[in-house]
């Protein structure tokens, strides 16, 4: 896909790993439509973009819900004219032990809303998003591709039950979708980044962080931009699809 006048959805544009991704498609030429929670997080993302010579809209958008999905991307399809990249970035997380246990006794458990929370965002938001661009993809009959962020934590992490379901689940999807989609010139892939420096990493204990860098074999964090990087081979790359691609440093949980 030659990504010049193109355009790109980007959730979870505001900042980190979503504001990378839609610097680094602005600096193609690509046009790009930021959906997020936070207006001055998308607007500074947005003026980021604009910088570039593109067109950038900003969209206050909850991907939970399936009737401000639906309208926000007819809205984008209104405002650009077109929609040729779905990028599901939006995440969160709500980390905990399945149980904790003291003195052999069960003191706690990870909660019913701590475990939804994280499947609403990072796996039903994916889901609606995905097939939301992807009906207005098939409509428009130019095709498209849609990238989802996973995650290394998909092969199953300590403490993120919820987490590491959902990002398997979105290679999944993006596996099936490939399959399902081709006949309309739809392609998909995924990223499963490691440890990255994004915003994220603010709640973590100054010690946490130097273990967690200790832990990849190239002894450092990755950046947002080479997650941006990866997402524009996908979108560049005309024969790739339903595949995952690993940025981790070589790590393996």
């Amino acid at each position: 896909m030659q990504l010049q006048n193109k355009v790109a959805v980007i959730t979870g544009g505001g900042r980190g790993i979503g504001r990378a991704l839609a610097v680094a498609f602005a600096e193609k030429g690509t046009h790009v439509a930021l959906l997020d929670l936070n207006a001055e997080h998308l607007e500074e993302t947005r003026a980021l973009c604009e910088s570039h010579g593109v067109r950038a809209f900003s969209y206050l958008c909850n991907i939970v819900h399936e009737d401000e999905v639906s309208s926000v991307l007819d809205r984008v399809v209104a405002d650009l004219g077109r929609l040729d990249v779905m990028i599901n970035n939006a995440g969160i997380t709500k980390d905990a032990m399945l149980l904790k246990v003291q003195d052999g006794k069960v003191v706690a458990r990870m909660s019913l809303a701590q475990w939804q929370a994280v499947i609403d965002v990072n796996l039903t938001g994916v889901f609606l998003c995905g097939r939301e661009a992807a009906a207005r993809m098939v409509t428009l009959g130019n095709g498209g591709v849609i990238i989802s962020i996973s995650s290394i934590s998909r092969a199953g992490n300590i403490g993120q039950t919820n987490y590491s379901a959902a990002k398997a689940g979105v290679v999944a999807m993006t596996t099936t979708w490939a399959k399902e989609l081709a006949r309309y010139q739809i392609r998909t892939g995924a990223i499963a980044p490691g440890f990255t420096c994004t915003n994220i990493l603010d709640a973590m204990k100054p010690e946490m962080i130097e273990r967690a860098v200790a832990a990849v074999p190239l002894k450092r964090l990755a950046e947002p931009a080479e997650m941006a990087h990866t997402a524009i081979y996908i979108a560049e790359n005309d024969f790739f699809s339903g595949r995952v691609i690993e940025v981790d440093g070589a790590q393996r949980l």
